[in-house]
């Protein structure tokens, strides 16, 4: 599997990253998954080399011995004698997600790696589901936390709350033109708001493109929030700042990102599925996305010879040492 399988090892894929597990120890263990796979294949056959043996002579009745040429197989590259062909992976992380949050993680593998800085400047936004708990306050705002007041939420009603998401709604959009840098009375800030292209020109505070109430049934209420230049913990201080506003409290029961850019919970590998032949298939159906998204997002500010082809013929690619991979030998 080696040559071939790492040839397929460039670009971009997502996996769904459970509750309760951090994301070192994910990507931990898709490289391992990924070299195991690499290092499975059935290894070529030893070349032959030429050696001398001492024998006894054909035909000679005193038992004189001679050196006789034979081919032997070499086993200086076999794997018991120099250890797995592969030993080390780099694998990148995209936007992460802490222990608690669960959803979309986008990784990168060779090429992969450079396009998940690409991501980051084309400053996509990402899809979250929140869920609050009214009632109550903790330490950290999760459900979890240290309790340092309890409420009363009867007079919490779904027109107060969708009342108070349009405000915030509104604030950020207005945050957002300012930190894009634009001028909203040139065509091309017209232009860049019909296609939904505004972004910050650079590091901003969190900022909310979208915000709506999925269900409300007290004291549990879904937000579904579109945001960028996130962390989750902003996520949960916002649980707790909207029950602020409602004249209660609330805190946040669980943080799971459905959308990371241009991927998405149905694109995303379950942990059953962190293994070689799967990554390559989602690297594969990916690739033409991920060229097409980031070539519209970044435009003329992207190297399009980092970019996997549209009609990406993975045969054609060779063993590359931009993959980040090493090839062990003798450890």
């Amino acid at each position: 599997m080696g040559s071939a399988g790492l040839s397929r090892l460039h670009g971009l894929f997502a996996v769904y990253k459970p509750p309760g597990l951090k994301w070192k120890h994910l990507r931990d263990t898709v490289e391992l998954q990924l070299l195991k796979g690499l290092n499975a294949g059935k290894p070529p056959a030893p070349k032959q080399r030429v050696r001398f043996l001492l024998g006894p002579m054909e035909g000679s009745e005193e038992k004189e011995l001679t050196l006789t040429a034979t081919s032997v197989p070499s086993l200086v590259n076999h794997p018991l004698v120099c250890g797995p062909a592969f030993t080390h992976l780099k694998v990148g992380m995209g936007h992460r997600l802490d222990v608690q949050a669960s959803g979309v993680l986008v990784l990168g593998v060779g090429h992969g790696c450079r396009l998940l800085t690409d991501m980051y400047n084309a400053h996509l936004t990402k899809d979250y589901t929140v869920r609050g708990l009214l009632g109550k306050a903790t330490d950290d705002f999760c459900e979890d936390g240290r309790v340092v007041e309890k409420t009363t939420y009867d007079h919490v009603t779904r027109e107060k709350l969708d009342r108070i998401l349009a405000m915030i709604q509104g604030s950020h959009q207005k945050a957002l033109v300012m930190y894009s840098n634009l001028d909203l009375k040139t065509q091309e800030a017209y232009e860049m708001a019909v296609r939904g292209l505004i972004r910050p020109m650079n590091k901003s505070p969190m900022l909310i493109t979208g915000i709506r109430c999925l269900h409300f049934a007290p004291p549990e209420f879904l937000l579904e929030v579109q945001c960028m230049h996130e962390t989750q913990k902003e996520l949960r201080k916002l649980v707790h700042e909207i029950g602020l506003e409602l004249k209660t409290t609330a805190v946040c029961s669980q943080v799971r990102r459905t959308r990371d850019g241009f991927f998405t919970l149905d694109s995303a590998l379950l942990r059953t599925q962190w293994d070689l032949h799967n990554i390559q298939d989602a690297i594969r159906a990916a690739a033409p996305q991920v060229a097409a998204e980031l070539e519209k997002s970044l435009g003329p500010q992207l190297d399009t010879k980092e970019l996997p082809s549209r009609e990406w013929s993975w045969e054609s690619q060779g063993p590359s040492s931009t993959l980040g991979l090493e090839r062990g030998a003798g450890h």
